[in-house]
């Protein structure tokens, strides 16, 4: 069979079990997202191997396609006049959320005599989420009200804190070493997130003015389409984050393009065919054998990141004045993690190659649980704050 069959057949048949795992997801408790992931880990080299390793070797060019267009949804979610009621929330939970399990694993790994630079690390990592698979969890229930509104906005922030904490961590670790200074800290921070919000503006701006003109009312598939691909092309040519700048234009079109109905509808039309693409992908991908190397430092790790969200969730929602079902869940409803946390692993990883293998084998192998369990975590979150 020749790699153009091979390719049609899996794409089609990974489309076709997104299609059967959505009605499973509507029967069950268990979201699309953890069973698309169980799907690819089954059907991927390592235990099946139905899946040509040609499109396994897509998945970092798929991912990034379908970050930049969930990041280009969260933005939409942004708008000045659904969250002005939610802002002190949505910034003190987004915030407390972040920096809180940060420190909450750092100092836990550091108590059990991890070294001060790998537990700096792993601390920074820890405070990364999920936007793919909360968005999906969230678009799946079709829940609406506060709580889904209020998820998504800090799913949009934190991955943002998430950067501006590890920018600064791997600096601090360089120093630790010798290697930098505080000033260099701030510059690599203003330049990944700083350069994301510029570019996401340069381009959101004029876009928010010139898009739905063609068809009245509403912007062409082929008009969103080229919007997240250029973002995304410049992102990568300045080394910026791709998904801040993604998430900065949508919240940009969003709040200034008052001549569109609505400006996220043809996105959202393609959005789950390219997420079931990446999710089987992703299980596809992931190394069972990392789950072997998991140790008392890994179990460490997912407890803390587990405690550390509920927790700093829980306080976050409670000085800024949460209702308090909101403040008991809206934790458990942040514990998926993936991409950012493993791009975040592979550049600490190259920094610090000491560190490497313990890095990536901990955050592999824990994305695996946190992917699969986070999602039926954010499920029941949200049912427990039906409005």
């Amino acid at each position: 069979m020749n790699e153009t069959a091979e390719l049609l057949l899996a794409l089609g048949g990974i489309l076709l079990a997104g299609l059967a795992t959505d009605l499973a997801g509507r029967a069950t408790l268990l979201p699309r997202v953890t069973l698309l992931l169980i799907l690819g880990v089954l059907i991927g080299p390592e235990l099946f191997n139905l899946i040509p390793n040609n499109i396994v070797g897509q998945f970092e060019l798929i991912a990034e396609m379908t970050l930049l267009m969930v990041g280009f949804l969260l933005g939409g979610r942004l708008k000045y006049s659904q969250l002005k009621r939610d802002n002190r929330m949505l910034l003190g939970i987004s915030t407390i959320g972040a920096v809180g399990t940060a420190l909450f694993v750092g100092v836990l790994l550091l108590l059990f005599g991890v070294p001060l630079p790998l537990a700096i690390l792993l601390g920074c990592i820890a405070s990364a989420t999920a936007p793919a698979a909360t968005v999906d969890t969230v678009l799946s229930t079709e829940h609406t009200g506060r709580f889904p509104r209020l998820l998504l906005g800090i799913v949009a922030l934190d991955d943002a804190w998430g950067l501006v904490l590890f920018s600064f961590g791997l600096s601090l670790v360089a120093m630790l070493n010798g290697q930098g200074s505080t000033g260099e800290a701030l510059m690599l921070a203003v330049h990944d997130v700083g350069g994301a919000v510029v570019l996401g503006l340069a381009i959101g701006i004029p876009a928010a003015q010139l898009t739905g003109r063609i068809s009245p009312g509403q912007p062409m598939l082929t008009e969103a389409l080229g919007l997240v691909f250029l973002c995304g092309g410049l992102a990568e040519y300045y080394d910026v984050s791709f998904l801040i700048s993604s998430m900065v234009m949508g919240a940009v079109i969003a709040n200034l393009a008052k001549h569109h109905d609505y400006p996220f509808h043809a996105i959202e039309g393609i959005s789950w065919p390219l997420f079931a693409i990446f999710f089987v992908l992703a299980g596809a991908s992931l190394e069972l054998a990392a789950l072997s190397t998991l140790s008392g430092v890994a179990l460490l790790y997912m407890l803390g990141r587990t405690a550390g969200k509920i927790l700093s969730g829980w306080l976050g929602a409670s000085i800024s004045g949460a209702p308090a079902k909101t403040a008991r869940w809206i934790g458990v409803a942040m514990l998926p993690q993936a991409g950012a946390a493993m791009g975040m692993a592979l550049v600490a990883a190259s920094h610090y190659p000491e560190y490497g293998q313990t890095l990536l084998s901990l955050v592999i192998g824990s994305t695996i649980i946190f992917e699969i369990i986070g999602p039926v975590m954010t499920r029941w979150a949200m049912m427990k704050n039906r409005d």
